[in-house]
C-alpha cells in the first residue's frame, strides 16, 4: 500500500470535546502507526488541551507526540497542501487553501470524514466523489460506521490485547483506582461511568439506585452533566456524594488513554457522543450511549438504526431490555424500572458486547482511508496512461 508522506486534518470544535476527540486519535494513528507527517488544524486549544494536556493553548504552532499542531483562525496562513486533506465533520477549509490544492499539479485527495452513522443509507454513500463547482478538485465523502462497506471506526493497534492484559491484572486496575485517589471498589460493587449531556433522566437513574439492593460506584467525568448531579444531592462537594446504596465521584477531565481505562475498569459505561461511544465498544462492556440530541427528534431515528444493528443475534428479551433503557435514557420514555430490565440481562449483554467488539474490530477506519487514498491515486495513474 503507498502511503501519503503528508496528511492535514482540520476540526472545529462544536460540542467541546467529540470532533476533536476524533481527530486527534486519527492524527495520532496516522502518525505512529503509519509514519504519515500530519498537520493538525483546530480552532479550539482550549477543548484540545482537556484531552492531550501537552498541547500549549497560547502556542499557534506546535509539535506533539510527532504531530504538527496548528491554531485555526480566520487569518490563515499560506502553506502548501498535504497529499492527504481530510475535512472532518463538514467543516469549511479555508477557501485560499482550496485554492493552493487546486494550482498543485499533483492534486491532494480530498476527503469529507463524516460523522458515525448506522443507517442503511450511509453505505450508498460510502466513496461518493463530489467534484467542486469550479475547480478541478473532487471532493470524497467517507463515512465511519459499523459494516464492511463502510469506512469502519478508529482502533489503534494493540487495544484489545492492552484492554485484556488490564483486566487480568489487579495490580494494573488497583494501580489505576489509585490514580483516580480511589481504592479499589469491593468485588459486589457497581461500577459505572457516567459522561452524558444533560438528561432529565437522570433524577430517575439516581433514585433506582439510591433505593437499589446493590452498592453502586458512579464516576461522573466532569462536564455538562455535572451542575445536575449536585442539584441532586442539593449541594456542591468536590469530595463526591453518598446516599442509600449509591455513591458518586466526580472526576476531573481524563485523558484520552486514562478514558480507555476508566471504561475497561467500570462494569457499565454511559457515553455521549461519537468517540466515547465508540471507545465503549472497544471496552467490550455493556453500555448506554447518549447520542447528541438534534431538532425534531432525528437524533432517535439514529440511535435505533444503531440498536437495531447491534442487538443483530440477541435474545429477544435482552434485546428488548436494552432497547428500552436507551430510549428511557434518550428520551425519557418509560421508568426507572427501565434499569432493572436492562441489569437483570447484564450476564448476557456482556457476552455479546465482547462478541461485537471483537466482529467489528476488522474495519479500521485509519487503514480504510490509506487504502481509500491508494486506490484514488492508483485511478489517477491510469488516467494519465490512457
Amino acid at each position: 500500500m503507498k502511503i501519503p508522506v503528508s496528511c492535514d486534518i482540520f476540526c472545529t470544535v462544536v460540542d467541546n470535546y467529540g470532533d476533536i476527540g476524533v481527530c486527534w486519535r486519527l492524527a495520532r494513528q496516522l502518525a505512529h502507526e503509519h509514519g504519515v507527517e500530519v498537520r493538525l488544524w483546530v480552532d479550539d486549544l482550549g477543548s484540545f488541551h482537556k484531552l492531550c494536556p501537552e498541547v500549549d493553548v497560547a502556542s499557534a504552532r506546535q509539535h506533539c507526540r510527532n504531530i504538527e499542531i496548528r491554531h485555526w483562525t480566520e487569518l490563515f496562513p499560506d502553506v502548501e497542501p498535504a497529499q492527504l486533506v481530510i475535512e472532518a465533520f463538514a467543516c469549511k477549509i479555508p477557501e485560499s487553501y482550496v485554492a493552493a490544492m487546486a494550482a498543485r499539479v499533483s492534486k491532494p485527495v480530498w476527503i469529507n470524514l463524516e460523522y458515525l452513522c448506522a443507517e442503511d443509507w450511509v453505505e450508498s454513500c460510502h466513496q461518493l466523489p463530489s467534484p467542486h463547482p469550479s475547480l478541478p478538485l473532487v471532493k470524497y465523502f467517507f463515512f465511519p460506521g459499523f459494516t464492511p462497506k463502510t469506512g469502519g471506526l478508529l482502533l489503534e493497534c494493540g487495544v484489545p490485547a492492552q484492554r485484556d492484559a488490564f483486566l487480568n491484572s489487579a495490580a494494573h486496575q488497583e494501580a489505576f483506582w489509585q490514580s483516580l485517589g480511589l481504592k479499589i471498589p469491593d468485588a459486589d460493587t457497581l461500577k459505572i461511568s457516567l459522561f452524558s449531556y444533560e438528561n432529565s433522566a437522570l433524577h430517575e437513574l439516581f433514585n433506582m439506585w439510591v433505593r437499589g439492593p446493590q452498592s453502586v460506584l458512579c464516576l461522573v467525568p466532569e462536564g455538562r452533566i455535572q451542575l445536575q448531579v449536585e442539584q441532586y444531592f442539593k449541594q456542591s462537594n468536590r469530595n463526591g456524594y453518598i446516599q442509600g446504596k449509591l455513591e458518586v465521584r466526580i472526576l476531573p477531565f481524563v485523558e484520552q488513554e486514562r478514558y480507555d481505562k476508566l471504561l475497561w475498569a467500570c462494569d457499565i459505561n454511559f457515553v455521549r457522543g461519537e468517540d466515547s461511544c465508540v471507545r465503549a465498544q472497544w471496552a467490550g462492556k455493556p453500555f448506554v450511549w447518549h447520542i447528541y440530541p438534534q431538532h425534531d427528534g432525528v437524533h432517535l431515528q439514529k440511535l435505533r438504526a444503531f440498536m437495531q444493528l447491534y442487538c443483530t443475534g440477541m435474545r429477544p428479551d435482552s434485546a428488548l431490555a436494552l432497547h428500552g433503557l436507551w430510549e428511557f435514557w434518550n428520551d425519557n420514555q418509560g421508568s426507572g424500572q427501565n434499569w432493572n430490565n436492562f441489569y437483570k440481562h447484564y450476564p448476557i449483554l456482556l457476552r455479546h458486547a465482547h462478541d461485537w467488539a471483537q466482529k467489528i474490530s476488522a474495519n479500521n477506519l485509519s487503514l480504510n482511508l490509506l487504502d481509500f487514498f491508494n486506490s484514488i491515486d492508483r485511478m489517477r495513474d491510469s488516467e494519465i496512461l490512457v
